[in-house]
Order: structure tokens, then sequence, then C-alpha cells
């Protein structure tokens, strides 16, 4: 009874520990997550956060690590309008709203391909991951992401206060 007792309170620990572990790493500046019917996915990202940054972007890259990519943040919702003109692989751009709503997924963008992609009229955010990859993880419109950076004020989704 009593190793059944403390083995019992050593899983309850560890579990409280997993938990705040969990806490901690939920938004890290380095991190996009994603939710929505299919679950949560992670992407590792570097961040667009200024003009010239966003004007570059992906840019002359040859390769893309397959859970990474760019969250290109806004300083207010705008209308957003991506091309392709320098851009060496295929890209999938998720257009979010200022609640952290994914709001147009635009797949398979074509690199080097120089026709505008609107993504919509009130646009804070968008990520740019590897073509194809919202179709491998059922990313669907109406997903929600959050990131340290995005407004948490109203969002669907904020950040967990540390």
């Amino acid at each position: 009874m009593c190793s059944t007792r403390i083995w019992i309170s050593t899983a309850a620990a560890l579990g409280l520990a997993f938990s705040a572990i969990s806490a901690q790493a939920a938004c890290r500046p380095e991190r996009v997550e994603i939710k929505g019917d299919f679950g949560t996915a992670r992407f590792t990202v570097e961040i667009a956060d200024d003009p010239q940054e966003r004007a570059v972007g992906l840019m002359n890259r040859p390769a893309l690590p397959r859970m990474a990519g760019m969250l290109f943040i806004y300083e207010r919702p705008q209308p957003a309008s991506f091309w392709m003109e320098n851009t060496l692989i295929p890209l999938d751009m998720l257009f979010i709203d200022s609640r952290g709503q994914v709001v147009h997924i635009h797949e398979n963008a074509i690199p080097l391909d120089r026709t505008p992609i609107r993504g919509g009229d009130e646009i804070l955010a968008v990520l740019e991951i590897n073509g194809g990859m919202s179709e491998m993880l059922n990313l669907q419109i109406g997903a929600v992401i959050r990131h340290p950076q995005m407004p948490q004020q109203g969002a669907l989704w904020p950040c967990e206060v540390q």
C-alpha cells in the first residue's frame, strides 16, 4: 500500500512538473503555435516586423527546415498582398487577423512568380511555411495562432501569463 501511495505521489508530482514546463514553454519569440480541429502544431520562426525585414522575407533561400517559417507582423491590421519574386521555394501563406485567427490560406505559392497573392484587408500577420505543409497538417481557415508579439488582449488563444 505504501509503495502504491509513493508511486501515485510521484506520478502526480511529475504531472504537475510537466504542466509547469508546458505553461512556461507556451509562448516563445522563436515559435508560433497553431491550434485547430487538426490539433496543435508548432513552427520555429524568424520574425519580420519592420518594413525592411518584411521586404526581404524568405527571398533567395534554397531551403526551409520542415517545421520552420517566417512570421510577418504589421504595426496595425491592413490589406496584405505578397508575391514570390526572388523566392526560390514554394510556400504556404497563412493570413492572420488581430485576434490571431487564420482568415485566408494560400497554398503552394509558385517560386519566382510576380503575381500578387492577396490575403485580405484586415491582416495583422502572415505566417509563411513550406509549400504543402498546410495540407499535410490539415490547417484550415479558422485555426488560431499564438505568439508573444501578437496582441494578447482580445486574442482567441492568448499566451499564458508566466
